[in-house]
């Protein structure tokens, strides 16, 4: 059993061209380096574990419990690991020597540790003296998970340290050097489940699995493989090439059953959707960023009933020749029990009839960033189990759907439709998604129902409608160009999060168009909207439930009074023309409830920085853009977080002027009153006495 890395030779009349595939080997790095500590110290003794990471230890202490089953060296100086270093530990199952200097082990090294069961020597230097290590390795019969990745080895010293290890059910060789893949590499190795070869400079593979009739997990991320050919591995349930420069993946012909579960082929070339197995129990397909697309529908379909594709499949001097027809866009393969799929980041602009059929059990379905113009929902119940549906960033102008067929995506409860070109959705399209919670518009042309009536008429614009839809709870509109909405667009949902961020005209009259959510709504985000403190309407004292409020990138001059009786955990008011803060605003509801806040952008008064002086104090609170905060003081622009002395100096000056000038402006008020009072009095004195004497003296004795 195995499978091929081949050179593949593709005529394509449609095309013109022949491609050859040249293989590439140059780049990863080994990574073994290791980081050493630079302070010694004792072994930490927990039960039988002994830990001694990080100590500058040059050899294996000693003097540790005789008990003791699992020891970690990790990160130390340790080079040669000798006959009778471990000889004290008899029961001995674990040993950990990553990142040491470890450039040999002694043959009798491991001589009194014939239970170890775990062997870590990742990011070492056993290349050196890898032939004397091998026969270390040998006389361990009970080993069950070696770790031998970033030792700059071979794959012929692999095959070498690797020929007599027949008890391994885990391997890694990860980040090491290896190139070519064969029969004798892997020799042996009849238990082995787990296999990691990520991060090497893989670029062929001739029949290397063939033996490893118990493989389950291989992973060959991160290499150079051009091709695979003749997947055969009917034991594997987990297959990982991702990272790869993989054009073709063809699976053997054959009615086998495959355990396959898990095949990731991200991060490749593909050019065509991948030929798998005909049967088998995939479950997460992931082929994101690739070149796919589909074919049939070019110009000139006609002219590729005829085209194949051959693989050139070369092993030693002989050659073989298989011709395959990659244009026939009939699945063979059974996918009925697939639930992930993710196409995103392809080329594809259309999918074949039936695709999505043959996948009744899907629940994800990514097909996000590719150039699709029009989506055409199935009939039936081929997607009646999708739960996640991802559209965003292609080119759709349309969504279609057969509206005679009832509980359209009746289990669909994510639906990311955003960075598009639409305008409109099908008429009650949402009343057949009956478990719908997200819905994502954003930068979108829509606009919502009803409309706002221009001179006592609506207008008669394509808008969407999801009043009434009860299961919705979180909806982003962010750019879509929204501006006057009629009253009630959100009557009979239940929204606890909204984005309306970047729809410059959709506030302008105010707020009112949100009464229905004043309940419900939790998080809501107005950035960028052009809201200024000269809004009609900018009372949020109705919101009682929001707890996450984003105010940013706005015209805010003044801090909206409203937001004090608010008990927000999260506010953000970066960017706005806010002078200063409330000084009160830490005693209301809403200083008392914050738990993180964001106030940098905006052009504060250094002379006014009272608020946050006290914001700082507030236990609980985290200013998270505490440190890009600035003031403004003369035309320089300072950190509010520690202002120099001559600021804090001219702040003072400036209160003390302010004070001396009402002092200066009250005190000749204060002297004309009461010369014009003292001028009257002796003016009217004697006017006044008589009067006095009259209204209060008695007659003369005399």
């Amino acid at each position: 059993m195995g499978f091929r890395s081949a050179v593949v030779e593709m005529e394509a009349p449609f095309l013109g061209l022949s491609l050859v595939l040249v293989l590439l080997a140059a780049g990863w790095g080994n990574g073994a380096g290791a980081a050493w500590a630079t302070s010694p110290g004792g072994c930490r003794l927990v039960q039988s574990t002994a830990t001694c990471n990080g100590r500058w230890l040059n050899s294996v202490p000693r003097n540790l419990q005789d008990e003791i089953e699992e020891l970690l060296l990790d990160d130390n100086t340790i080079q040669v690991l000798g006959n009778a270093s471990v000889l004290a530990y008899q029961k001995l199952r674990h040993l950990s020597l990553s990142k040491n200097r470890l450039e040999l082990i002694e043959p009798g090294a491991f001589l009194g540790s014939q239970g170890l069961r775990v062997l870590s020597l990742a990011d070492n230097l056993l290349f050196t003296n890898y032939s004397v290590t091998a026969a270390a390795l040998s006389a361990l019969p009970a080993l069950r998970k070696l770790d031998l990745a970033g030792n700059r080895l071979t794959e012929d010293m692999v095959s070498v340290l690797l020929w007599n290890l027949s008890s391994l059910e885990s391997l890694s060789v990860a980040r090491n050097i290896i190139m070519r893949l064969d029969s004798s590499t892997f020799t042996n190795l009849i238990q082995l489940l787990e296999l990691n070869l990520e991060k090497n400079y893989i670029f062929e593979i001739d029949q290397a699995f063939e033996g490893l009739q118990r493989l389950q997990r291989l992973n060959m991320a991160y290499n150079y493989i051009p091709c695979i050919a003749e997947f055969d591995l009917t034991q594997l349930r987990v297959l990982n090439v991702s990272n790869n420069a993989i054009e073709w993946f063809l699976a053997l012909e054959s009615d086998d059953l495959f355990e396959l579960e898990v095949l990731d082929l991200s991060h490749n070339q593909l050019l065509f959707f991948p030929v798998l197995p005909r049967q088998s129990k995939l479950h997460s397909l992931l082929l994101k960023d690739n070149e796919m697309s589909f074919y049939q529908h070019l110009a000139n379909a006609t002219s590729l009933a005829n085209v194949t594709v051959q693989f050139l499949l070369i092993d030693g001097n002989s050659t073989n020749v298989t011709t395959v027809s990659l244009w026939d866009e009939i699945c063979h393969s059974n996918l009925s029990s697939l639930r992930l799929l993710d196409m995103s980041q392809n080329q594809v602009w259309y999918l074949p009839e039936e695709f999505l059929a043959k996948m009744p059990s899907l629940t994800r379905l990514k097909l996000n960033q590719n150039c699709l113009e029009m989506f055409h929902l199935p009939e039936g119940d081929a997607l009646a189990m999708l739960t996640d549906l991802d559209l965003s960033q292609n080119h759709l102008s349309e969504l279609r759907v057969d509206l005679s067929v009832r509980g359209v995506l009746p289990s669909l409860q994510l639906f990311n439709l955003s960075t598009n070109r639409l305008q409109v959705l099908p008429a009650r399209f949402f009343t057949y998604t009956r478990k719908i919670t997200t819905v994502d518009l954003s930068h979108n042309r829509v606009d919502l129902c009803p409309q706002q009536a221009v001179a006592g008429k609506v207008a008669n614009l394509p808008c969407v409608d999801i009043r009434g839809i009860t299961t919705l709870t979180r909806l982003s509109l962010a750019g879509c160009g929204l501006q006057g909405l009629g009253s009630h667009p959100f009557r009979g949902t239940s929204l606890t999060h909204l984005d309306l961020s970047d729809n410059q005209e959709a506030l302008s009259g105010g707020l009112g168009w949100l009464q229905d959510l004043t309940l419900t709504l939790q998080v809501l985000s107005l950035r960028n909207t052009n809201f200024s403190s000269t809004v009609v309407d900018i009372d949020f004292s109705g919101f009682q439930s929001l707890i996450c409020l984003d105010l940013s990138g706005n015209s805010l001059t003044i801090f909206p009074s409203s937001l004090g009786i608010l008990k927000l955990h999260t506010l953000d008011l970066r960017d706005n023309c806010l002078p200063a803060l409330p000084q009160d605003v830490i005693w209301t509801p809403l200083g008392k409830s914050l738990h993180e806040v964001y106030l940098s952008r905006n052009p504060y008064n250094c002379c006014m920085l009272g608020w946050w002086d006290s914001l700082q104090q507030v236990e609980g609170l985290h200013i998270r853009d505490g440190q890009e905060v600035t003031c403004s003081y003369a035309s320089r622009t300072v950190s509010a977080r520690a202002l120099p002395e001559p600021i804090l100096q001219g702040c003072r000056w400036r209160t003390a002027d302010l004070a001396l000038l009402y002092l200066v402006l009250a005190l000749p008020t204060c002297l004309t009153l009461l010369v014009a009072f003292a001028i009257i009095f002796l003016t009217l004195k004697q006017k006044l006495l008589k009067m006095v004497k009259s209204q209060c003296g008695v007659s003369s004795p005399y």
